[in-house]
């Protein structure tokens, strides 16, 4: 059986079709259309008839899709894709094509990819984050997503950064979604820079301030040295509450050496025993894994433990 995975962005839509073996048959990217909710659903409808045009075969369908599917009404919240909110976008694309769809967020559709057949296919948990614009997430449990009761599962990037203090990690940030530093406001790659601005005045961007660290740059050097002491703390309390088998890394950063030198110890020295032997690797399939766990998703190889899979978090890309 044929599955359809749609990653469903701000300005594009990719399409992804793998058979049962994992294998990719079809990929497609669609500008997004958002002027309006109606034009928007006519645009991923005619996605879905397009790609079942190509292949003249039938096929499961799964989406991944900014903003929260509040599970009690179905409408969708706090999209950045904003003809959406209010709406109930999922049920809408599902009367259209007079067919089931699933749905999750990215951070979930990542860890999914990951753990069926990319760099935690080994392992029984997984726990899967995206460094990027955001700090997004997912867990896995043997090749099951799980959601949580409250849909909160795998987001990470919005505890507090552990054991932070003023004399080591600079001024308390308030982040957007009403919390103080969050541990997206460090870990990010837009956390990141804008850090390394305050702290040195100097206005560069993650990858460049990586290029600095390696020519060694002082500043950069001292900045890298303390990203990396704060994303071992964050990590450190991910082991003490759920213990992983895997840590996955994907999103604008995880190509960047420096997450994983030496990473596993700087974790164990934060963990309760100040033991831990889990591994910190980067993604398999890259900037593919949330479209490939869309379409795992849809798949019905696997399914959400607790809860339906119809939260998002809102710009982890």
């Amino acid at each position: 059986m044929l599955s359809l995975g749609l990653d469903i962005g701000g300005s594009k839509t990719e399409a992804l079709v793998l058979d049962s073996a994992g294998q990719e048959v079809f990929r497609r990217r669609y500008a997004t259309v958002k002027d309006d909710l109606g034009s928007f659903l006519e645009r991923i409808v005619f996605v879905i008839d397009d790609v079942r045009a190509a292949l003249g075969a039938g096929f499961t369908i799964g989406v991944c899709m900014p903003g929260v599917i509040v599970t009690e009404t179905g409408n969708v919240k706090n999209s950045n894709i904003l003809v959406l909110n209010g709406q109930p976008f999922p049920a809408m694309l599902e009367n259209a094509c007079g067919r089931k769809v699933a749905f999750a967020n990215d951070g979930n559709c990542f860890a999914l990819s990951e753990a069926i057949d990319g760099a935690g296919r080994e392992y029984a948990v997984v726990f899967g984050l995206t460094l990027g614009t955001g700090c997004g997430g997912g867990v896995v449990f043997r090749r099951t997503m799980h959601n949580g009761r409250n849909c909160c599962a795998g987001e990470w990037g919005h505890a507090s950064l552990p054991r932070y203090t003023p004399e080591k990690d600079g001024p308390a940030e308030l982040c957007y979604c009403g919390q103080y530093n969050c541990s997206e406001l460090f870990l990010s790659g837009t956390g990141l820079a804008r850090r390394f601005q305050l702290r040195f005045g100097r206005a560069l961007t993650a990858p460049e301030i990586f290029a600095e660290y390696t020519r060694g740059d002082a500043d950069a050097r001292r900045h890298i040295e303390l990203y990396q002491d704060q994303l071992a703390r964050a990590l450190a309390d991910v082991v003490n509450l759920l213990d992983p088998d895997v840590f996955v890394i994907g999103g604008g950063l995880s190509s960047l050496p420096f997450l994983y030198d030496g990473m596993s110890e700087r974790i164990a020295a934060y963990v309760f025993g100040r033991s831990s032997t889990t591994p910190v690797v980067p993604a398999r399939h890259g900037g593919a894994s949330g479209v490939r766990g869309a379409a795992w998703l849809g798949s019905g190889i696997v399914s959400p433990l607790s809860s339906p899979p119809v939260c998002d978090n809102v710009g982890k890309r």
